[in-house]
């Protein structure tokens, strides 16, 4: 029998390409964090100055969204950080972890926000209107900047996404106040501010929580959505010639753009190994973008296989007999 393990990796036109990705998303993000920053001081003052939940509420989503671009710029900033014996997968990893906490850190002010509205149809509080439409439309105009620089990025990025989240939530926190001061300043209805609060963070939290599911999917190194293994399966054996059966397959992400697999492949003795082997990784990286393969060749049983079997007849049996 004769087996061996061979590793595909993408080229450096991709890692090119990507690299200049990165450095691109990390400059979005830290315009995006002045941005956020900078306008967050100016809204926690209107909030406050008006009496505002909307502005309030908006104000606490900007500050949790600073942290979380500082996070984010940070995650992206790190990620550049090349490979060490330690990491051998570099620190791309940590741009995940960061919008799994940017989503978790999303819902936890929805909920916030929700509790304080439902608080404030018992106990109404005047609001000025016109203060807040002066704040609210100029937050307008800081978040549609904002999110201009940040949806030209990578689409791929799930650290971008978050981003985008973040700002999209503070941008319809910003309209919402805008329609609410309307309403207060035509009408005098107080209730409508913590209404379209509430609004506001069911949107938010319907994105957040894809976020976070899609980051908790990677970061449990689950098979990523868009593959089906079986397919996947069916289509080396029959396109590679010499290729009798696939198996032992792992297929996770580093990223949601950095697919990964390794898989064992068994080949027929009077196959060509090397012509099988190039077949395998040409398709695993054209058809299915998986640029970086881990590939173990087989001719006969799997020798993991066969352990397995070896383990599973010495191990000791058990019987249902109780003896005193």
């Amino acid at each position: 029998m004769r087996s061996g393990v061979a590793h595909s990796h993408s080229g450096p036109g991709h890692a090119g390409h990507s690299h200049s990705h990165d450095i691109s998303d990390e400059r979005r993000l830290f315009w995006t964090l002045l941005l956020t920053g900078g306008f967050m001081v100016a809204e926690v003052a209107g909030g406050l100055l008006s009496g505002s939940l909307a502005l309030i509420a908006d104000a606490g989503h900007m500050l949790t969204d600073t942290a979380a671009l500082a996070l984010a710029w940070f995650a992206a900033r790190i990620a550049r950080r090349p490979a060490s014996p330690q990491r051998s997968y570099g620190y791309h990893r940590f741009q995940v972890l960061a919008a799994f906490i940017n989503g978790a850190a999303l819902i936890g002010v929805a909920a916030w926000i929700v509790i304080e509205a439902i608080a404030r149809f018992f106990r109404p509080v005047e609001v000025l209107g016109s203060l807040m439409l002066a704040v609210a439309a100029s937050g307008l105009a800081v978040n549609v900047v904002a999110f201009l620089i940040l949806k030209s990025g990578h689409r791929g990025n799930l650290n971008i996404r978050g981003a985008v989240l973040h700002v999209l939530g503070d941008l319809l926190g910003s309209v919402a106040a805008i329609v609410a001061a309307g309403i207060i300043l035509l009408t005098g209805w107080m209730p409508i501010d913590p209404i379209l609060s509430v609004v506001v963070s069911l949107l938010i939290v319907r994105s957040a929580w894809e976020i976070t599911r899609t980051s908790w999917h990677v970061l449990m190194e689950s098979t990523p959505d868009e593959f089906d293994v079986e397919a996947l399966k069916h289509e080396l054996t029959s396109a590679v010639p010499g290729v009798v059966d696939i198996h032992h397959i792992h297929l996770w992400a580093l990223t949601p753009e950095r697919p990964l697999i390794t898989l064992h492949a068994r080949i027929a003795d009077d196959a060509d190994h090397d012509a099988a082997l190039q077949g395998l990784q040409a398709i695993l990286a054209e058809r299915f973008g998986l640029g970086h393969a881990t590939i173990q060749t087989e001719r006969g049983e799997c020798i993991e296989t066969r352990r397995s079997r070896m383990a599973g007849a010495h191990a000791p049996h058990t019987h249902g007999h109780v003896h005193p």
